[in-house]
């Protein structure tokens, strides 16, 4: 069978300390200097006291439930999202919303939360457990059958991902033959067929690498049939070898950034859009069975990832918008640094990053992480959608920032 069991046992942990987190409405821009004032304040007072394992681990705990608790209850009233994407957050099929159950699904496996649980199983059959099919091939469209997959794993419901199986058997008997370079033209991903010029066909973007190739591999864990992972582990090394730096050990976000220079002349390359890829890399591997001939291509990709990010956080934590150009956006940006450290504590809590640096560095971001959280769970400092380094202000939240922290939450829980 194509399938791998992996699984941590943890007891639950008491929620035994209060977190006091970035509250209230700041309506002051990214640059202002009083806005980048507070925050290192901040960040400086709570890297001053020296914390344990322990607490790191209750923190987790008392994060992730507040902070999946809080989104879950805003999916009515999404009215803090610009109206320009309003609407594709309240989807449950698009990836913005599809992102966040990504997190709330590795939080649930650990947490065991029962109203998180109930919450996912309403969702996925609310939604027939359906995927979009607007644009058959598109990476995104695909990002919300992870979240029916895990049902499978999870409850065995098997006619969870029954949409999701008869989707990708039309993609593998029409598979698309378009390069990768991203063309403005055609950069909205539209397109159903052969279109030719529209790399989106294909996994071309970075953040595709993310939404798309582990769906794929858990349909090949459910179904015992490795021609789905087949399919996605050719194209995931395709887009990974043209979009990867070995220079700089990171991912240009699409090829429009291959010669893009930030204001202080050094390459572009966006924090979250690496984020996005760095995180894959773990959720793939973890469900990777432990022969694959491929696991070690992941694995040494990790490490060059890991050990390039390892050098750009910031002294309060947050990893910048503009990883080379950490001026170009100065305030925090929690979507990135949620996800970079999430990737990284997961390095530490397997045995790939075994130094003390590597430790603290994540400390440090979960630390950062901590200071963004509101008291009622609401994740701020989120760069809204985009695809390069944007402005960002307090006030700013989104659903996949908080699927991040919850990823981070998850690899947080486990630490020693």
């Amino acid at each position: 069978m194509y399938k791998k069991k992996r699984g941590f046992s943890l007891s639950a942990l008491a929620l035994s300390i209060a977190l006091t987190g970035c509250s209230g409405n700041d309506e002051v821009n990214t640059q202002s200097t009083s806005a980048v004032a507070d925050v290192k304040e901040v960040a400086t007072q709570s890297y001053s006291q020296a914390i344990s394992a322990e607490e790191i681990r209750n923190s987790a705990y008392d994060i992730a439930t507040r902070a999946g608790a809080w989104q879950i209850e805003q999916l009515g009233n999404l009215n803090y999202i610009p109206e320009s994407h309003r609407a594709k957050s309240e989807n449950a099929k698009f990836w913005i919303q599809a992102a966040f159950y990504i997190g709330l699904t590795e939080w649930t496996g650990i947490s065991k939360n029962p109203e998180f649980l109930a919450h996912l199983e309403k969702m996925a059959a609310e939604e027939e457990y359906g995927l979009l099919t607007d644009r058959p091939y598109h990476a995104d469209d695909h990002t919300i059958g992870q979240t029916y997959l895990w049902l499978t794993e999870q409850t065995g419901n098997k006619a969870a991902y029954g949409p999701t199986q008869e989707h990708f058997d039309w993609i593998l008997a029409n598979q698309p033959n378009v390069g990768l370079e991203m063309l403005d033209s055609t950069a909205s991903g539209s397109g159903k067929l052969h279109n030719e010029g529209n790399c989106q066909l294909r996994w071309c973007w970075a953040d595709a690498l993310f939404m798309a190739p582990r769906t794929w591999l858990k349909l090949s864990n459910a179904t015992g049939d490795p021609k789905y992972f087949e399919y996605a582990d050719k194209e995931f090394w395709a887009a990974a070898d043209y979009l990867f730096s070995d220079k700089y050990g990171l991912f240009f976000r699409d090829s429009r950034y291959f010669d893009m220079k930030s204001d202080n002349g050094e390459p572009v390359f966006w924090g979250r859009g690496n984020g996005w890829v760095f995180a894959a890399l773990p959720l793939i591997i973890n469900d990777l069975p432990d022969d694959h001939p491929s696991r070690p291509r992941y694995i040494e990709l990790y490490k060059k990832n890991a050990a390039a990010l390892l050098k750009l956080q910031t002294a309060d934590g947050y990893w910048p918008a503009s990883l080379m150009d950490p001026n170009k956006v100065k305030t925090p940006e929690i979507s990135g640094t949620g996800f970079i450290t999430y990737g990284l504590a997961w390095g530490v809590n397997n045995g790939i990053l075994d130094d003390t640096e590597s430790k603290k560095i994540v400390e440090d971001g979960w630390r950062a992480i901590q200071q963004a959280i509101s008291g009622d769970g609401r994740v701020n400092w989120v760069q809204h959608v985009g695809k390069s380094p944007d402005p960002v202000k307090k006030t700013d939240s989104q659903l996949y920032g908080t699927g991040a922290v919850l990823l981070a939450a998850s690899e947080m829980s486990k630490w020693q």
